[in-house]
């Protein structure tokens, strides 16, 4: 079995992020450091290790719905000493890391798990998962505008993909917007609605793909039922 696949069915994270763990040189193999890709482990001879601590593959898989608050970070572990959001949910044993990230500023649906080859379905740009914001932005896009967001706009000298947006509810010097986006770029719905002149006041995640944050108070987390697991499954 490839190492960072079995770093990510023992929970540490997706295999994305895990061929970065392994490239920073956190990764030990019977006490030796692997710090290039490719390498193969027997799950049931190896030792592996990671930040040197032993990791063994998880048998039992956790599903769990966050409606995160402002101030804490998609992370487990933060340089500068804030709150991550792993500190939100208690009294769950299996070593359970965030799908995606969310800003520290940004409230609303993220989703942790242990099943790594789960987090690789939800974040490979391939499969295009829809993700759904409610924005409240600076002044009121215009049709121009907001049609420039549709089609696709230039944001760190790359195109984004066509975006649906629409204006859920107007004021004089703010609206609310409705947006889905199938890319994960950093930032992107803040840096898209900069883009028109219209930066982001307030923003939160409501939904990922047929996922639906629905009246999960803030700070607040659930597992999630059958029905939504055999959704993530059938990816």
């Amino acid at each position: 079995m490839r190492l960072q696949k079995y770093m990510a069915l023992s929970g540490v994270a997706s295999r994305r992020k895990s061929e970065e763990i392994i490239l920073e040189g956190r990764v030990k193999v019977n006490n030796k450091i692997v710090d290039t890709l490719g390498s193969v482990v027997d799950p049931k001879k190896d030792k592996v290790y990671v930040d040197n601590k032993r990791i063994t593959l998880e048998t039992n898989k956790v599903y769990i719905m966050l409606n995160k608050p402002v101030g804490y970070v998609s992370t487990l572990n933060d340089e500068k000493g804030r709150r991550i959001v792993t500190d939100l949910i208690e009294d769950v044993n299996e070593r359970i890391y965030p799908v995606g990230r969310l800003d520290a500023d940004t409230t609303g649906l993220l989703l942790l798990t242990n099943d790594g080859e789960i987090t690789n379905k939800l974040t490979h740009p391939s499969n295009k998962i829809i993700k759904k914001y409610i924005a409240i932005v600076e002044g009121v896009p215009n049709k121009v505008e907001l049609d420039m967001i549709r089609n696709g706009i230039f944001i760190d000298g790359k195109k984004t993909a066509p975006a649906k947006v629409k204006i859920v509810k107007n004021y004089l010097d703010e609206a609310i917007l409705d947006i889905e986006i199938h890319e994960g770029r950093n930032r992107q719905v803040k840096k898209m609605c900069e883009a028109v002149n219209h930066p982001v006041k307030k923003l939160k995640r409501v939904a990922i793909g047929q996922l639906q944050l629905g009246g999960l108070l803030i700070g607040n987390w659930r597992f999630l039922n059958d029905e939504e697991i055999n959704y993530l499954k059938s990816l």
